[in-house]
């Protein structure tokens, strides 16, 4: 092309690239699993840091009429220029009492909230700053003694999974031996698959993909659930500084692909899929949530018509020109949202499974 035939368009991506750094990114997650599996520990791990500090296992007595409470951390990260709000949402006590149904019942009226307060702003008259706190991954752990998933995991699980991306996770994978680890993997795959959970699947590689990132792929949809090991403790080994384990009989590197899937875990929710949560949150789980919301209020004025249509009916009087009004405008809102739920169910139908679409 010569050089008066040049547009300029081709520094589209540049121009995006700038703002998205300038602005930033934000990613909230969510973490549920019974006290004393590593939680805390792990989000340490992961992004490097020291958001948790050392926590204490309560007695069983202290547990018994524990409930479930939510804590809210955020935390601003920076690399190479690229600004990151990560905000972690802890769910200590979840699993502790002898009746878990509070538990279950705390995790999704949170995620509702994050959902309909976003709804609210969005729908607002100023919508240019939106704060966006839905959140967009939960790592639920699954405890290593366990043969399978346990009902109580079946449950909270299928109450969640149209809610929100579900990443299962091992939680103290050093306990089990490679052997058993292989083998409990598939039986929670299994009881994933019995069960009807939808957890987070990473969607195929395109055909333009280079082959490393296509064989990265494969090992990280191999490794699911990642089974993992954390640790508050660095330690420098043969010249090197990791975080580790230490044990009577030797140290284990809780980054080393052969014991935990740490590394696979970070690779996979930082590095190669964490915009792809976002956008499975913003087009599929919000917009159900979305939907149903817009239904309810379509319906709420069909009974407001109707209602007005009714009481003048009872009073035997015309219509005034007023009355005649607000039910034109009634007729008109409600055709409107009836238009915007259609437009919405066809959307999502074309992204997703009829599975995972909220009968409206």
């Amino acid at each position: 092309m010569a050089e008066r035939d040049y547009i300029g368009f081709a520094t589209l991506a540049e121009q995006v690239h700038r703002k998205s750094v300038k602005r930033g990114f934000e990613f909230t997650m969510m973490v549920c699993g019974d006290t004393g599996l590593g939680k805390s520990t792990l989000i340490n791990t992961l992004f490097l840091t020291e958001l948790y500090g050392q926590r204490t296992v309560p007695p069983v007595e202290e547990r018994i009429e524990k409930t479930t409470r939510i804590d809210k951390k955020t935390l601003d990260i920076e690399e190479k220029g690229v600004k990151l709000r990560l905000t972690i949402v802890d769910t200590p006590g979840f699993g502790d009492a002898v009746n878990c149904e509070d538990s279950w019942r705390v995790c999704t009226q949170y995620i509702d909230e994050q959902f309909r307060q976003y709804f609210t702003d969005e729908s607002g008259l100023n919508r240019r700053n939106i704060q966006d706190n839905r959140v967009h991954c939960l790592l639920y752990f699954v405890p290593p003694y366990g043969r399978s998933l346990r009902q109580m995991d079946i449950d909270l699980l299928r109450r969640m999974h149209k809610k929100v991306n579900i990443i299962l996770v091992i939680g103290k994978a050093d306990t089990l031996t490679p052997k058993e680890v292989k083998a409990l993997k598939a039986r929670i795959l299994e009881d994933v698959e019995t069960h009807g959970i939808q957890i987070y699947r990473l969607p195929d590689c395109d055909s333009d993909e280079d082959e490393a990132f296509k064989r990265q792929d494969r090992e990280l949809k191999a490794s699911l659930p990642f089974a993992v090991v954390g640790s508050n403790q660095v330690m420098e080994v043969a010249g090197r500084k990791i975080r580790c384990r230490q044990y009577p009989w030797g140290v284990v590197d809780v980054e080393n692909p052969e014991y935990s899937d740490v590394g696979k875990l970070r690779t996979m929710l930082i590095s190669t899929h964490m915009q792809d949560l976002k956008d499975t949150t913003r087009d599929i789980h919000y917009e159900n949530f979305r939907a149903q919301c817009i239904s309810q209020i379509s319906q709420h004025a069909l009974r407001e018509r109707n209602k007005l249509k009714h009481e003048s009916i009872a009073s035997n009087h015309e219509l005034t020109e007023a009355e005649r009004l607000l039910l034109l405008q009634k007729d008109e809102e409600i055709r409107r949202m009836r238009d915007m739920l259609a437009e919405m169910q066809e959307k999502l139908e074309t992204t997703t499974t009829n599975d995972a679409v909220v009968d409206v």
